[in-house]
């Protein structure tokens, strides 16, 4: 009966929410009223709805998109605690990427060039670049490259990922000439990767059956004293600093993704069939929004660039091992590479390891 409803004004004050915010959703069908009056148009609305329109209220301040709202409400209790506690892990994430950035404009913005420092000691980098394709794939579409300021490697994808993956890391080597000013470093990378970009489109053409094809990119820019990274896909970059290991890059695939949201663990993440499947890359209609940020250099830091040859079989530890015992640069790469085979060699692996050392 009607006097058991409550009017759009009774019910907005009983929720926190706007009558216009209570029409809005009535028109999405996120919280239709219980009765529409046929002549009048006017709404009531039912008191057991009271704890459905809080909820949406919650969900909104929480920033939360209508659409995904509505797929929230939809479920039980238990579910749409997972879809809430999946949205705030993914804001999350994406907070800290923008924090990351924050952090990388202010440094930029306040510091000076550090190879103009008469107290910084100067450094140098040993670097060595190696890529095999496997024993079980029929050719090699990674691309690793290592010169004196520049570290990279691309793992292509389709029919043309050779050339991608060639063609992502060959508009980088432009940055090998001339120096790099601290204070312009952020830009350099972000036209660098615009460039990528084009130049992998470029090369995989416009065919229909091109337009899956594309390549992964992770590169490092020496200035002396600090490391610009670039990354997009999930090559991977790691740090060897002080006996201990670090993955200093996030794998932009699905299966992370799920991770970051709290769907699957770290431990299920590994053997997921869709753990492959990227979300960023460089390729036609990808999405090529690149992670940066920037890595001060201290001597005897060993870096590790590597495309998912080496990561999806071998295990950090083994890695860690590697990298951590004595050796050059070339011979340390070549272990990593018959490390990957060792382990079933099933895609092509590509490494670069680099040392900072005492020396211009």
């Amino acid at each position: 009966m009607d006097v058991e409803l409550l009017t759009i004004g009774a019910f907005a004050k009983a929720t926190r929410l706007s009558p216009k915010a209570l029409r809005l959703y009535d028109e999405l069908g996120l919280l239709p009223p219980a009765r529409v009056d046929p002549v009048t148009g006017y709404r009531r609305y039912a008191p057991e709805q009271v704890q459905r329109a809080r909820l949406v209220a919650w969900l909104r301040r929480l920033g939360m998109p209508l659409a995904r709202i509505r797929h929230v409400c939809s479920l039980d209790a238990g579910a749409a605690a997972g879809e809430v506690r999946a949205f705030w892990a993914r804001a999350e994430a994406e907070t800290a990427a923008r924090r990351d950035l924050a952090a990388f404009l202010v440094d930029h913005l306040t510091r000076k060039d550090p190879a103009m420092s008469a107290t910084t000691p100067a450094l140098g980098m040993r670097y060595a670049a190696a890529s095999d394709t496997g024993l079980v794939r029929e050719s090699n579409q990674d691309t690793a490259y290592a010169g004196s300021r520049l570290l990279a490697v691309a793992d292509g994808f389709g029919d043309e990922g050779a050339p991608a993956s060639a063609a992502a890391v060959e508009s980088l080597r432009r940055l090998e000439s001339g120096g790099v000013p601290a204070d312009g470093l952020l830009n350099v990378l972000a036209d660098a990767v615009e460039e990528a970009e084009r130049a992998v489109h470029d090369a995989v053409g416009s065919g229909p059956a091109r337009q899956q094809a594309g390549t992964t990119l992770t590169a490092m820019l020496w200035t002396g004293s600090q490391l610009g990274l670039v990354h997009i896909g999930d090559s991977r970059v790691y740090l060897l600093r002080d006996g201990e290991l670090f993955q200093i890059t996030h794998d932009h695939t699905v299966v992370q993704s799920m991770v970051d949201e709290g769907r699957i663990t770290p431990e299920e993440a590994a053997s997921h069939p869709q753990r492959s499947l990227l979300v960023r890359a460089l390729g036609r209609g990808a999405d090529a929004t690149a992670e940066m940020r920037l890595q001060d250099a201290r001597p005897g830091d060993r870096y590790l660039l590597c495309s998912d040859g080496l990561s999806a079989v071998v295990p950090g530890e083994e890695i860690r091992r590697v990298l951590a015992a004595p050796g050059e640069p070339g011979a340390t790469v070549r272990e990593l590479v018959a490390l990957a085979n060792g382990s079933g060699g099933p895609d092509n692996v590509s490494c670069v390891v680099a040392d900072v050392v005492p020396g211009a």
